[in-house]
């Protein structure tokens, strides 16, 4: 039942090292959906009898960690002390206590860093800069943690431990059976190991891209998968991958023979899923480019992260205006990142003639003082046409942002210095530099720079070759949701 998501990503991509975001997105949406599944069964199908008064001393504790969650409090001990007291109250109840890390998983929350919070972070990292004490060191180490959410804290800190000791001790512990040809050879005939390699090698894949078919066909096509079908029917086929999930399941269910039967099934599909997923994609590859594209993209229209569109009239823009891929930039003019960031759009920009770029500004006046000043600069230059001009020189002496600075680039770039002088002492450009600003914050930005490719914000590096390969998803997904072109007359 379960897909074991640390196998299935590392098999898929050994099957195709390239894959758009949105297929292993995708793969992680399954998986996950799986392990929750499989540890509600394990929460009821293999409890004894239910006690309900320890049960409900549970939900109890579940309660109190919510209501302390919401209070903001963010001493570990707390938690982990409600954790283990739940731990036991399920234990009790007769329900496989394995759930309880399930709801305290649900529980911890994730979501992006504020600027807020990175404001406030930034102000006791510069008390501390100015005052180097004990005191001001520990407010400064606990405004960064708290600037970010406690689920990627925690991922943090329990990765090396759950990677390198946790899983590989259980796989230690768990996986280990006797290989021999008599047993071998009884197994593969034996109803449970050929039962779950058929449930994970057909099974998986059967179920996963039936039930998207269906939903797509009873939805008349409202309701899609975000892939292509040959995508979701690879998906399906990598997700016949089971190990840690279902080791354990298969420790509540059998024992002696059986079990190990149980683990030889298991650890089969592992080879049997990796094989036909090889398969199935290796036939995608041989189809013509376009058609590639669409049997891995699909046509589905994918949830926008930019907050307010691209506005030609508005924005400043650099490129075709009819262009397969957007690129915009919420940037800093006094940020180093972006200015180790601006030769790299150069240089994507020259190798794409179908790519347009979109520079808005998002000053982080709490760790750089002449971003705002700058930004207002770019501005002024705009009002006479010479944005752009501007732009590349600030960011090429971002050391370099005062306001006779400025006045010199100002008359660098060709344009009037009196009326741009007037201009920045009136800050007429203000206004819409924090629409910008809104903007940002609306699209959950908090640092730069961060870029958005076709309104869908690019995580990771921002090299050339990261931002290429981005690039070339966006176009294919373009490519593919437009259709093949209609044939000339």
């Amino acid at each position: 039942m379960s897909t074991d998501t640390a196998f299935a990503l590392g098999l898929l991509a050994l099957t195709q090292p390239r894959f758009p975001d949105r297929v292993r997105a995708f793969l992680l949406s399954v998986a996950v959906v799986d392990d929750l599944v499989s540890l509600v069964v394990i929460g009821t199908a293999y409890s004894q009898e239910v006690r309900l008064v320890p049960l409900a001393v549970a939900a109890g504790v579940f309660a109190v960690v919510l209501l302390v969650r919401r209070a903001g409090i963010r001493v570990g001990l707390i938690y982990a002390l409600l954790g283990i007291t739940a731990w036991v109250a399920v234990l009790k109840s007769g329900i496989d206590p394995v759930v309880v890390g399930l709801v305290m998983g649900l529980l911890t929350y994730a979501y992006p860093a504020s600027r807020t919070d990175l404001e406030r972070a930034s102000d006791l990292f510069r008390s501390f800069r100015e005052q180097p004490t004990p005191e001001l060191a520990r407010s400064a180490g606990i405004g960064l943690a708290s600037a970010l959410s406690p689920n990627e804290r925690l991922q943090l800190l329990y990765h090396p431990w759950t990677s390198y000791v946790i899983v590989p001790l259980f796989a230690v512990a768990n996986a280990g059976i006797v290989i021999s040809g008599s047993f071998l050879a009884h197994a593969y005939t034996s109803p449970i190991t050929l039962g779950i390699l058929i449930g994970y090698i057909v099974g998986k894949p059967v179920g996963i891209t039936g039930a998207s078919w269906l939903l797509a066909r009873v939805s008349r096509g409202r309701l899609r998968p975000p892939v292509g079908w040959a995508a979701v029917a690879g998906v399906g086929t990598i997700a016949g991958a089971g190990f840690t999930v279902s080791i354990l399941i298969a420790t509540l269910a059998f024992g002696g023979v059986e079990l190990q039967e149980a683990k030889l099934g298991v650890l089969s599909t592992v080879l049997g899923a990796s094989a036909i997923t090889w398969l199935v994609f290796r036939a995608t590859a041989l189809l013509p480019a376009r058609l590639q594209f669409r049997a891995l993209l699909g046509t589905t229209q994918a949830i926008t992260d930019l907050a307010a569109p691209v506005d030609s009239g508005r924005d400043h823009i650099r490129g075709p205006d009819r262009a397969i891929v957007t690129i915009v930039e919420y940037g800093d003019f006094e940020c180093p990142y972006c200015g180790q960031a601006e030769p790299v759009v150069r240089e994507l920009l020259a190798g794409h003639g179908d790519v347009r770029y979109v520079w808005r500004h998002l000053p982080l006046t709490d760790v750089h003082p002449h971003a705002q000043l700058a930004a207002e600069a770019a501005e002024a230059a705009a009002d006479q046409g010479a944005f752009w001009p501007m732009h590349d020189l600030l960011l090429r002496h971002q050391d370099e942002l005062l306001m006779p600075d400025l006045i010199r680039y100002a008359t660098e770039v060709g344009i009037d210095p009196t009326r741009f002088r007037v201009r920045l002492d009136s800050r007429a450009d203000a206004a819409r530099i924090a629409e910008d600003v809104d903007s940002a914050d609306l699209s959950g930005v908090s640092g730069t720079p961060t870029f958005f490719i076709n309104d869908r914000r690019h995580y990771g590096s921002y090299d050339i070759t990261a931002l290429t390969e981005a690039v070339r998803a966006a176009k294919a997904a373009r490519l593919a949701a437009i259709g093949p072109a209609a044939p000339r007359r």
